[in-house]
């Protein structure tokens, strides 16, 4: 029985037994084409999401990581239990996330549990243990439905970065701007250059002297 029947089956039981209001996802992250991941979903109302919709940051993140030439950095990854996560109508999910790896340890597989939590916050005080994240963050990320959401969330965060709008950054900032998509994995994303280059108002010459700056 292959890996991926059984990851299945373990999503089947969990939805099972946990209701409507928990979604389990799986990522394949050997079919290289990252902006398509999911390929089996239980509950995807929580979310909206469906098979062959995109990653979340989270899972974006462990993508850009696990493509970084000449890092083997999935010995560095490690599986993230409890953290919180918003939706774009504005659920609360207390999220948990396994990365599931092949006999030579190649990760393949990344195993997400994403529970409604909106409505027990309403009585967290009777039902603290059960909600509370193991990890509190200052506010729920939100998730994303395709990597071109995230694109633009990633460059709303560069400009937030820098603190000023496009129209007022000098050379410097939008240095400073580009920078941080690069570290972010935002080219990754098909087309990205293009996109980010017209924001920020320069040439695609331009973007890549901008991200090989520090070289």
């Amino acid at each position: 029985m292959g890996r991926l029947t059984v990851l299945k089956q373990i999503a089947r039981d969990l939805a099972s037994q946990f209701g409507p209001d928990c979604e389990i996802v799986i990522h394949d992250l050997k079919t290289n084409d990252p902006e398509h991941s999911i390929v089996y979903i239980e509950n995807g109302h929580v979310t909206g999401r469906g098979i062959g919709d995109g990653p979340s940051n989270a899972v974006f993140d462990v993508i850009r990581h696990n493509n970084k030439k000449g890092n083997d950095s999935t010995d560095e990854i490690q599986d993230h239990s409890g953290y919180l996560m918003k939706t774009s109508d504005g659920k609360i999910l207390k999220c948990s996330t396994s990365y599931i790896r092949d006999d030579d340890g190649t990760l393949h597989y990344v195993f997400g549990i994403n529970y409604d939590i909106t409505k027990l916050t309403m009585i967290e005080s009777a039902l603290h243990a059960l909600v509370t994240p193991v990890n509190k963050e200052e506010k729920p990320k939100e998730i994303t439905h395709s990597v071109n959401d995230l694109l633009d969330h990633l460059i709303e965060e560069s400009v937030a970065l820098v603190g000023k709008p496009v129209a007022l950054m000098n050379k410097e900032d939008k240095v400073i701007a580009i920078q941080f998509l690069n570290d972010s994995g935002a080219f990754l994303i098909t087309k990205s250059g293009d996109k980010v280059a017209n924001y920020f108002g320069i040439s695609k010459y331009t973007l890549y002297s901008y991200i090989d700056v520090n070289k």
